[in-house]
């Protein structure tokens, strides 16, 4: 029997994606808390889908806030695999990533020289089997690479996630719209336990700004203090709840 072409297998990929609603069925990575779960579709993020993560002002250049929430987001999938992480500069610290719990001796790093590199190594490596995810840093992902992309992860049955990063400086890029779900974040205060001196676990500012089929949110999270929880954060807040905390009644003056 004769092979299938790879254009008309794709097509047939894409064509049984939207069939599906535009999703796959293969899992979802739970968050841990069921304000944020039950926003996504199917309770958590698609696991064979790519989803798009993006810092603000100087985030944008660093990608520190970004890279720190995705080393703790992967987590329970590099426990099971590679976890491969395409870079634009090569300043990502292996060490930093363990301090947050994240496997480092499962990581494999590849530094892109351009956009575009980094795009196609991200979309190879989707379809590499043995690989859990794989996180791409990119300014800013088109429509046409980003359904190239969902195809992979279908093909692959595996998880992708975009950090919008300039690394060189510059303005804003485009947020693309063919990504599962695209969220902004950046770092939170800290607060240690009482009578803990010394700074608290991390914590993010997280908006989820786009939900393919879910609802929009925006909370406060901290790192789960334990590296081996099965959940990576703890919620300490839901932002723009006002049923969050019970608010002072206000006194006039006079």
């Amino acid at each position: 029997m004769a092979a299938v072409p790879s254009s008309l297998a794709a097509l047939r990929a894409e064509i049984a994606c939207l069939e599906r609603g535009g999703r796959a069925d293969g899992g979802v990575l739970a968050l841990g808390d069921r304000r944020i779960d039950q926003r996504l579709p199917g309770g958590g993020l698609s696991l064979v889908s790519w989803h798009e993560f993006a810092g603000e002002g100087l985030e944008l250049e660093t990608g520190a806030a970004g890279a720190a929430f995705l080393a703790r987001l992967t987590t329970p999938l590099a426990d099971r695999s590679e976890l491969i992480w395409v870079l634009r500069r090569d300043d990502l610290y292996a060490p930093g990533l363990a301090s947050l719990g994240f496997p480092a001796e499962r990581l494999i790093q590849v530094c892109a020289r351009d956009e575009a590199e980094a795009l196609a190594v991200m979309e190879d490596s989707l379809r590499t089997k043995g690989v859990a995810a794989v996180v791409a840093e990119a300014e800013e992902v088109g429509l046409v690479a980003g359904r190239r992309l969902q195809l992979a992860c279908e093909q692959g049955a595996c998880t992708g996630f975009v950090l919008r990063r300039r690394p060189f400086g510059g303005g804003k890029g485009d947020a693309s719209s063919a990504a599962a779900t695209r969220w902004s974040l950046a770092f939170a205060p800290s607060e240690p336990g009482p009578g803990e001196p010394g700074l608290g676990p991390l914590r993010w500012s997280v908006r989820l700004e786009r939900s393919r089929a879910g609802r929009t949110g925006a909370w406060i999270l901290e790192a789960a203090e334990d590296a081996d929880a099965a959940h990576p954060f703890r919620l300490v807040a839901e932002l723009g709840d006002r049923d969050v905390a019970a608010q002072a009644p206000m006194r006039l003056a006079g």
